[in-house]
């Protein structure tokens, strides 16, 4: 049984700390090969499972990453394309129904930048479409004149625009940090708690942040809440997901839900590739 593991040009080989995930799947007897999304010459009907992994590049192409993921046949392709198509877009931190959250609030061009900002204070403003902090600056001025103009953030993603989501500023970033839980084939798995680097409110990696593995502790109920929201809207269980929690007045809320292509933090846990592992092979039989 073979299984595409969906990459970006930048990592050809995979996420980092893949080789935990080819030898798990190597243990379980799948023949899992790394491919570029991209890559015309990549047959990905051949495959018997398609499993999109560090395909961290669409933030940039979003619409020709969409119409690759539709394209695929739908039932061998873990999560689907109905729900990268929903994912995909930040707008759907409005859209949660029950489930707690950041508040958050769509804007399409300055002016609603500007309102936004006046309405929390402090406001964190990023890109609908991104990833890796690209693009995420902290305003307490609603005349900023940062506002609505592309942001130099990251080397790979040099000017990122809008439209914009606006949050307040969460301020247990700075203490709590950020919790990421995976829920693995409707199973937890691991925890890990990020902290921004210094001066910053970011917690990925690229921009100083620091990531540990830790017990579930008092996240797992919100977790699995989360797992059990999206099976509710898209009519089944998802395949992965990944929930990323902050601590909000005194409570966890969803800060983002991760269903396209979370990285699994392989290098600083590579145990956490047994449980993906095991769902790809659960996926084959």
């Amino acid at each position: 049984m073979t299984v595409l593991l969906a990459t970006s040009g930048d990592l050809p080989t995979g996420e980092p700390g893949a080789a935990a995930l080819d030898a798990a799947l190597a243990e379980r007897g799948v023949d899992a090969t790394w491919a570029r999304w991209d890559d015309p010459a990549v047959d990905w009907a051949a495959a018997d499972l398609v499993a999109v992994r560090s395909t961290w590049d669409y933030v940039t192409r979003h619409r020709d990453f969409l119409a690759w993921t539709q394209a695929l046949d739908q039932s061998r392709l873990l999560n689907g394309a109905d729900v990268f198509a929903w994912n995909h877009d930040k707008r759907y931190l409005t859209d949660l129904g029950d489930l707690p959250a950041v508040p958050t609030v769509l804007a399409d061009d300055r002016p609603a930048l500007a309102a936004a900002v006046a309405r929390f204070g402090t406001a964190v403003v990023k890109p609908r479409v991104g990833a890796g902090g690209a693009g995420l600056i902290v305003v307490t001025d609603p005349d900023d004149p940062r506002l609505g103009t592309p942001v130099q953030s990251h080397p790979d993603y040099p000017e990122v625009g809008g439209p914009w989501v606006v949050q307040p500023l969460v301020e247990s970033i700075r203490t709590h940090g950020e919790t990421s839980v995976y829920v693995l084939d409707g199973h937890l798995a691991q925890r890990f708690d990020k902290l921004p680097g210094e001066g910053d409110v970011r917690v990925n990696e690229e921009f100083g942040g620091r990531v540990r593995a830790v017990a579930l502790g008092d996240v797992a109920d919100l977790a699995l809440r989360a797992a059990d929201a999206m099976a509710a809207r898209f009519g089944r269980p998802m395949d992965y997901l990944r929930v990323d929690l902050l601590r909000w007045q005194g409570e966890w809320v969803v800060s983002e839900l991760e269903l396209i292509e979370p990285g699994l933090y392989l290098d600083v846990s590579p145990a956490n590739a047994a449980p993906f592992a095991d769902l790809v092979a659960s996926r084959l039989r």
